[in-house]
């Protein structure tokens, strides 16, 4: 990969990670020195007292819309959206049209990623063709192609073949792939509409059982032992699939696990509303569920903050709650909410984000120069957060396309200062500065990002 030599800027008296104050030194996209008292000829200096330095962010799931999906999304906006909610990387989900199960599709959205370049876009390869569920995708060929795919997934509809599934857990290991599966029976959730308990009987919905998810986790960790694979699972969301997690990890299991920001903090009484905003899939679900997935986060049992950043056009969602499309946009919230649940409860601190928002999806994803320490000679992918801000969610005033945000007029607190890619500050002052720009690549150029 050929990139662009960046200036030199050094940030000064920020809290590395939360702790000390201390000072970050970077020249040509790396972390020169980490210390006190540091300067450099030329540097331009970013006071940062009051502020946590922390590495960049990784959404291990992201939807970026395009291809062929530009009304809701543009690589262009979401890559934007995330940059501002402190992303240096995104790996952009498979349910574009034309589906990203080819080579070709996935470097097609490499290759938009690093034309934008706001953040690092690491496309997400399909499991199966079309998303059908009938036959394996070309996993090889994505893996092997510029994008260099390492994240497989049909995510929005579940590979619920045990065949075909075992079959795409025994491809990866070849590359050391992952296969990242949406956890939903779908014979137990036809027609559902909301979780299943007591306010979809009162609204008179059809009910979305938690069973429907836990019964494919449990399902797909035996066979992620069987085959000795890794397997992921997105978007947890019940308390007895983080049970069915714990469970598998205390056997050795290779399994990681996800949670979303929306399913920390809101619950299925938002529905009573019948505002389609708070339609999503899997489903908005109780307090006690809710008070699980927070204490499986902090303790390890889920490993990561996916976003799931699911943008759609207003018409999708100002309708019919049974006719609205499922999804709330996250990018841009997501920092803030993470900090509100987590931090502000005291149950992590901002070590523990920097852990379960760069570090470990970095890992999963097999991104090498994400989710790296905040040390001389690592990657200058770092973020300034004032955690002291507060703010209320206009998404009218977001990047993203998308409107279909559920934190709509709430107050939040936590607020992106700055967010540097590869040394290149993309957000300065909580706005969108200018994006990292590559070098031209020779004709013919291959990169494997």
């Amino acid at each position: 990969m050929t990139e662009i030599a960046t200036g030199t800027y050094v940030i000064r008296g920020a809290a590395i990670l939360g702790g000390d104050a201390e000072d970050l030194l970077i020249r040509d996209g790396v972390i020169a020195e980490r210390g006190t008292g540091l300067s450099a000829e030329g540097a331009t200096v970013i006071e940062a007292a009051g502020l946590v330095a922390l590495p960049g962010m990784v959404d291990i799931h992201t939807h970026l819309r395009e291809p062929g999906r530009e009304d809701a999304e543009t690589v262009e906006t979401g890559t934007r959206a995330a940059a501002l909610g402190g992303y240096t990387a995104v790996h952009a989900m498979a349910n574009s049209n034309p589906v990203a199960d080819t080579a070709g599709v996935v470097e097609q959205v490499h290759s938009l990623g690093r034309a934008s370049g706001w953040v690092d876009v690491r496309p997400v390869g399909a499991v199966t063709v079309g998303l059908a569920g009938e036959q394996l995708a070309e996993l090889g060929a994505m893996a092997d192609s510029r994008a260099h795919v390492r994240v497989f997934s049909d995510d929005g509809i579940c590979v619920h073949d045990p065949v075909l599934m075992r079959r795409a857990l025994e491809y990866v290991k070849a590359f050391d792939g992952v296969v990242a599966q949406h956890a939903q029976e779908p014979r137990l959730t036809a027609g559902a509409q909301m979780n299943e308990g007591t306010v979809s009987a009162v609204l008179g919905l059809a009910g979305w059982p938690a069973v429907a998810e836990e019964s494919i986790i449990a399902r797909d960790v035996l066979l992620a032992q069987h085959v000795g694979s890794r397997l992921h699972v997105c978007h947890v969301s019940t308390a007895g699939s983080v049970e069915i997690v714990r469970w598998a990890k205390e056997r050795g299991i290779n399994v990681t696990a996800e949670v979303t920001p929306h399913h920390l903090l809101l619950t299925d009484e938002l529905v009573r509303s019948y505002d389609p905003v708070y339609k999503v899939n899997p489903p908005l679900r109780t307090d006690a569920d809710v008070q699980a997935l927070r204490a499986g986060l902090a303790d390890g049992t889920i490993d990561v903050v996916g976003t799931d950043h699911a943008p759609h056009p207003s018409e999708h969602k100002e309708c019919e709650w049974a006719q609205a499309a499922m999804g709330m946009t996250g990018l841009e919230t997501a920092l803030s909410v993470v900090q509100e649940t987590m931090i502000e409860t005291g149950l992590m601190t901002w070590a523990d984000f920097a852990r379960v928002t760069s570090t470990v999806p970095a890992a999963i994803g097999r991104v090498a120069d994400q989710g790296r320490p905040l040390e001389a000679g690592e990657p200058a992918n770092v973020i300034l957060v004032d955690p002291a801000a507060r703010w209320t969610v206009d998404p009218h005033k977001m990047a993203t396309m998308g409107r279909n945000s559920p934190f709509a007029g709430r107050e939040l607190p936590g607020a992106v200062v700055a967010t540097f890619f590869k040394g290149h500050p993309t957000v300065l002052d909580g706005k969108l500065n200018t994006p990292y720009r590559y070098a031209a690549e020779p004709a013919g150029a291959g990169s494997s990002n």
